[in-house]
């Protein structure tokens, strides 16, 4: 542990010096969703440079929360797992997030935005069912967003494998989605439907109607969407 650490025998503050650095918190909750290699967790934690997030995997690994370990089938290749202890946090990260829902304010919450960030949640929460048994390309514009950041796209394959491409994939697109940041990343948190943010004029749906008629249910929300605003 750190020589700049609590030096207090309780448990609490045991705990703090490990998960309570900078990202270690966010990092975990990365791992949690599912993220495993070293490039899908950069893009969970986009504004985390890739030496600290270097640093914080092996402060983990020392402290017994993660383990490194070759990927399943490719033996060059290394995975970040969590450990029994790292499991055993999976209800501390959780509350966490709970918590920030229910009692962070929502304008504090949308002043947050990330358009990486969104859309690598998207891809991985989104919903494929409702979706017709075929190839399905959806793009996203956030016309508000620096040119680099502004144009995504999310292919759903007919095996349901979804991928996320912030070049051009150069398949048809079935739905285009055109929305200022702060409103898809509101629909995103539970804090507004996709049919307040159309009828608003807040975003822009055109292409396969079946597509977007059932944006709300394919979209797949936050995990914490389900949790009401305590505050306002």
């Amino acid at each position: 542990m750190s020589d700049a650490g609590y030096k207090q025998f309780c448990p609490v503050a045991m705990a703090a010096e490990i998960l309570c650095t900078r990202w270690t918190v966010v990092l975990l909750r990365e791992m949690i969703a599912g993220s495993t290699r070293f490039n899908d967790l950069r893009r969970g934690v986009p504004r985390m440079s890739p030496a600290l997030l270097s640093q914080r995997l092996k402060k983990l690994e020392q402290a017994g929360v993660i383990e490194r370990v070759r990927a399943r089938g490719v033996p060059e290749v290394f995975e970040y797992q969590l450990s029994p202890s790292g499991q055993d946090l999976r209800c501390l990260i959780e509350d966490f997030g709970v918590w920030g829902q229910r009692w962070i304010e929502t304008k504090l919450t949308l002043e947050n935005c990330d358009p990486q960030l969104l859309m690598w949640d998207m891809r991985r929460n989104l919903d494929p069912r409702p979706l017709p048994r075929k190839r399905s390309t959806i793009q996203f514009v956030y016309p508000d967003v620096a040119a680099v950041h502004r144009t995504w796209w999310l292919v759903v394959h007919p095996d349901r494998v979804v991928d996320l491409c912030s070049v051009d994939p150069g398949f048809e697109v079935d739905l285009y989605v055109s929305s200022d940041l702060k409103t898809m990343t509101a629909i995103w948190m539970g804090l507004k439907s996709v049919r307040s943010a159309v009828h608003q004029k807040d975003m822009k749906l055109s292409g396969s109607r079946q597509l977007a008629s059932h944006m709300q249910t394919w979209l797949g929300l936050s995990p914490f969407a389900k949790e009401r605003k305590l505050v306002a």
